[in-house]
């Protein structure tokens, strides 16, 4: 079945534009795209485990961090290394396993 465009979609089209994905707008390379996701899913997951376990500030203490950087740790900030990622999920008390895990399930 053969779906016909809108008119918004055939405006869009006479500007130029066209669908796509993130990736091929940024012009990612497959493994870009998987080490953001994989930082992304950490990221959801750490704030997840935080959130039920302790404050920002008392993580952020345990790390010798601040709490802001926390904040940006859990929001997927580019600034944030996986290596801080998976320390802050180790200080709250995951396993290298429920890490790996995380990641497998949706990096």
């Amino acid at each position: 079945m053969i779906m016909k465009k809108t008119k918004s979609e055939r405006r869009v089209k006479a500007l130029g534009w066209k669908d796509g994905t993130v990736a091929e707008f940024l012009g990612l390379t497959p493994e870009e795209s998987a080490l953001i996701e994989i930082k992304l899913a950490l990221s959801r997951k750490l704030r997840e485990r935080r959130q039920q376990r302790m404050t920002q500030a008392q993580l952020a203490k345990k790390l010798q961090s601040s709490q802001s950087r926390i904040a940006k740790a859990e929001t997927g900030d580019g600034s944030v290394s996986i290596e801080l990622l998976v320390r802050a999920m180790l200080a709250t008390g995951a396993t290298p396993k429920e890490i790996g895990r995380t990641i497998a399930e949706n990096g």
